[in-house]
């Protein structure tokens, strides 16, 4: 037991401060990713340093979920990744400590960090949400610091273009100023040159006062309906001063909010809770109406229904009785007696009545389409809330296996999987939200197919750490892809510097003859090729290819002991018995008849199990004449022809 504990303080001493460094190295990534986003946003504003400090704040806040759970998946692949390359996590293991034992402290603190996560998500992240967009709204409303550039139209004073071609930064005056107020419009207007000029605010930093000197002002008097006043149709005054005083507010007014509270994005789960149902009571009552009144409305101009109210209180819609006709009505020869302008006029308001009815049943249709949105956005915020602390979990569950079976500790590997893993999370997230946010799919399902998708990868790869399963061992894949597609594999032997057995040539002779026996009784077994259906039905017997692969490797095993080099470069001949499913394609002669019953299947399968079975009769003929000048070697008996027939063959 005091092992186990000191275990559990190891793990949480090893992986709490790589944890902390990897969240806030995220959290300084995503919030370097949201400065760029609004970045225009606050760049020329004049906005102190306390309003920018708060914004990131809340920013901050607003971006944990992002970070935490990448963080998680980066702590855990670096904890048991440097465990793994120091071969610590080898010796608790042949110390008799699981791997389920190991991660056990650290599965109890990334729970603990996923109920503060919901917490988080359900308490603090509305508030700071409602915070920060508050502030960054404001933000965009604030008018730009002015900073008049030379030589160029400024074009950041509301309803007036301001061109300044030189300016004394030391006592800041203009030179050479042209103004052009198009407060009234652009089509006319004012215009006022300067030789020099001098901007300042008043004291309550909404005005801006232009102080010119030295110049004239020209005006088009028409431009302000003064049309009556003979030939003056132009104003032009020469000035020696002038102050123009010009609404500018410079100030940094904050938002009020209560208008970002209303937002899905300002609510906990209670309140969300609470417009997810009084929308659905107003969604209701929309169809209620809509329905009543489409079973009121008149059919072809005929009332189909009509209102009835019992006890001056109920009212219902009851269906009216019908007329009855004497004969039938033939439309047609109504139409045929009006004139051709009063048909066209009758067609054209059947045309206008349709249309209308349209038009009202779209405007409606676009109602319940907003009522339906809305709700679909608080389902998903209400979702998203319980997401984030499984997401925690799954990533632990990755993070920590992967670490395991990798075994590469520091930032390189293990930032390149959390990374790669990271993005697969996103893009199969976003495409689930984009999917229940319009609608295409139900909001569960879109909200939680990350999850649904991550999970089982999570609990397949701990399951294989645990197992110490070779997960990234690439022998293991280019293995099945020889099964598949039947490359063939080199044999390659070399001579041992040290021998424990020696190979004696008599019962070197003796196995090798064994081998031969049992590959003629192969070839015995199989003289001609598999029909089409005794192929699928039957296949070669894997036992007997199971037996002569054992065969072979036990004559190549024993032989490699040699001390002759002869002996060696012969024996790397023998071909190595591969078990391909084109040998025996299935264990079952039923679903091997149903297969063979499936032509465009079953035929092109038959070829290329056929072909393989061809080459592997051809590896059995290698075998025999291998062995062949195996045994005359040993016996002393081989000449120049069968090594020139080897070489031939």
């Amino acid at each position: 037991m005091l092992k186990i504990k000191k275990l559990y303080i190891f793990m949480l001493q090893t992986f709490l401060p790589q944890f902390l460094m990897t969240f806030f190295i995220c959290l300084f990534i995503v919030m370097m990713q949201f400065l760029w986003k609004y970045i225009d946003d606050l760049v020329g504003k004049g906005l102190s340093i306390d309003v920018v400090a708060e914004l990131f704040f809340y920013a901050a806040l607003t971006l944990v979920p992002l970070a935490l759970p990448l963080a998680i998946l980066l702590a855990s692949l670096m904890t048991f990744g440097n465990l793994g390359e120091h071969v610590e996590l080898t010796a608790l293991k042949s110390s008799g400590i699981s791997l389920l034992k190991v991660m056990a402290p650290l599965m109890v603190l990334i729970s603990g960090i996923s109920v503060g996560a919901f917490f988080f998500q359900d308490k603090v992240l509305p508030e700071s949400q409602v915070k920060m967009w508050t502030l960054l709204f404001s933000m965009r409303q604030k008018s730009p610091t002015l900073d008049i550039p030379e030589g160029t139209v400024y074009t950041q004073i509301p309803g007036f273009n301001l061109y300044v071609k030189h300016k004394d930064k030391e006592n800041d005056m203009l030179y050479n100023l042209l103004i052009y107020d198009v407060s009234g419009g652009s089509g006319s207007p004012r215009i006022v040159a300067a030789d020099s000029g001098h901007l300042s605010f008043t004291d309550d930093k909404r005005h801006l006062v232009l102080n010119l000197y030295q110049g004239n002002w020209y005006e088009d008097m028409r431009a302000n309906g003064s049309m009556g006043m003979g030939g003056n149709l132009y104003r032009r005054e020469a000035f020696h001063d002038k102050e123009i005083v010009i609404l500018y507010d410079n100030n940094f007014t904050r938002m009020d909010d209560d208008a970002m509270r209303q937002q899905y994005v300002g609510k906990n789960i209670t309140q969300l809770k609470q417009t997810i149902d009084s929308v659905r009571q107003h969604l209701d009552s929309i169809g209620n109406s809509i329905a009543r009144e489409m079973q009121a409305a008149p059919v072809v101009g005929v009332p189909t229904r009509h209102l009835v109210v019992r006890d001056n209180a109920t009212q219902s819609f009851e269906l009216t009785p019908e007329v009855a006709m004497p004969a039938p009505l033939n439309v047609d020869s109504l139409l045929a007696a009006l004139t051709p302008t009063e048909r066209s006029d009758l067609y054209q308001q059947a045309l206008m009545r349709v249309q209308n009815t349209k038009q009202d049943y779209m405007f409606k249709g676009y109602n319940v389409q907003d009522d339906n949105f809305t709700i679909r956005r608080h389902q998903i915020e209400m979702h998203k809330k319980f997401t984030l602390s499984l997401a925690c979990l799954i990533f632990f569950l990755i993070g920590a296996p992967l670490g395991a079976i990798v075994r590469k500790g520091g930032l390189g590997t293990p930032i390149v999987i959390s990374v790669v893993m990271y993005l697969i999370y996103y893009i199969i997230d976003h495409t689930g939200y984009k999917l229940a946010r319009d609608g295409r799919w139900p909001v569960a399902e879109g909200i939680w197919l990350s999850s649904a998708v991550l999970l089982p990868l999570g609990i397949f790869l701990t399951k294989k750490a645990i197992d110490d399963s070779a997960v990234f061992n690439p022998d293991a894949y280019m293995n099945f892809l020889r099964r598949i597609t039947g490359v063939q594999q080199v044999r390659k032997l070399s001579m041992k510097e040290l021998v424990m057995n020696e190979v004696r040539p008599e019962e070197a002779v003796e196995k090798i003859t064994s081998l031969q026996e049992f590959c003629k009784d192969f070839n015995n077994r199989y003289q001609e090729p598999q029909s089409y259906l005794d192929y699928w039905r039957y296949g070669y017997d894997k036992a007997l290819l199971r037996n002569l692969s054992v065969k072979v490797e036990e004559v190549v095993d024993y032989l490699s002991n040699s001390r002759e080099q002869m002996v060696i470069n012969k024996t790397m001949d023998y071909p190595i018995v591969r078990q391909l499913l084109l040998y025996h394609p299935t264990n079952y002669p039923q679903v091997g008849t149903a297969i063979a019953a499936l032509f465009p299947i079953g035929l092109p399968g038959y070829w290329m199990g056929k072909r393989m079975q061809k080459c592997l009769k051809a590896d059995v003929a290698k075998m025999m004449t291998v062995s062949d000048q195996l045994i005359a070697i040993f016996k002393g008996e081989y000449t120049r022809e069968m090594e020139y027939n080897s070489l031939v063959n």
